[in-house]
């Protein structure tokens, strides 16, 4: 791919739906870079949330996407940080939902430092994460951790335009599947074995599905339930709502895998 590099909108301007859950401040992109880092320990060598982001930032341009937008967001007095990056590739045709890299890192060694992708759907602007496409990494913070994550992230970045234009396909199959209400509802009952929502989210997921609250989720088809369990998901911090998110994909995937069903 060619380097694209570009400067895009990076406000603090909420995103709408992205990040502000549970106690999270949206910052600006200039503010997270005045966040102090921890000095680090003899076994502990936390990373700065600037550096993080600066590496994804540089790995996701030298290969070839264009960032379009990017959210930042603290928690825990700036010790937690979550951002989300909108990417996409030149001719790209899919509209309706955008990539999107999310990144994490921590300064009070509750996580460590990575990246996970998966959707953003542009109607209602809530997240889908997964690693079922292979598409994360994860790197503690130890002694030789920023050399790690640089080649890390190079790897991982390197094989995510494969692996999002299969994203696309997935959802596509999604789309594909017409789904009837009594399979919604086995569905919803099986996603609390699979731990993709909570007992007192079942309401709201079956709300969404019969009601919609956005005109593109009125076709009865598994992508339209799929945004039903993302729409619940904005209902919690980043960190669980990535967990649930693989979670949700891989009960999906199971569920499309053969020929559709009404």
């Amino acid at each position: 791919m060619n380097i694209i590099i570009n400067e895009p909108p990076r406000t603090a301007a909420q995103p709408k739906g992205m990040l502000l859950h549970c106690g999270a401040e949206l910052v600006s992109r200039g503010e997270l870079w005045t966040v102090p880092t921890p000095d680090r320990t003899r076994s502990w060598y936390p990373l700065a949330h600037s550096a993080v982001v600066s590496e994804v930032e540089e790995q996701l341009e030298s290969c070839g996407f264009t960032i379009t937008e990017s959210a930042h967001s603290l928690t825990h007095d700036g010790c937690r940080y979550f951002g989300v990056i909108n990417i996409t590739i030149p001719g790209r045709s899919i509209t309706d939902f955008s990539w999107v890299v999310g990144v994490r890192n921590s300064h009070d060694k509750s996580f460590p430092a990575g990246l996970v992708a998966g959707t953003r759907v542009f109607v209602c602007d809530n997240l889908a994460f997964s690693s079922a496409e292979g598409i994360v990494i994860s790197r503690k913070h130890t002694r030789w951790a920023m050399r790690d994550l640089h080649q890390l992230t190079a790897r991982a970045v390197g094989q995510l335009g494969d692996r999002l234009l299969q994203l696309d396909q997935r959802i596509e199959r999604y789309k594909e599947d017409e789904v009837g209400d009594a399979r919604a509802h086995d569905i919803v009952i099986r996603s609390l074995d699979a731990g993709v929502v909570t007992t007192t989210q079942v309401p709201d997921v079956l709300r969404e599905w019969r009601v919609p609250s956005h005109d593109a989720f009125e076709p009865r088809t598994a992508w339209s339930l799929f945004n039903a369990f993302t729409e619940a998901h904005k209902q919690v911090n980043p960190h669980t709502a990535l967990r649930r998110g693989e979670a949700l994909y891989g009960l999906f995937d199971a569920e499309t895998g053969g020929l559709g069903r009404n």
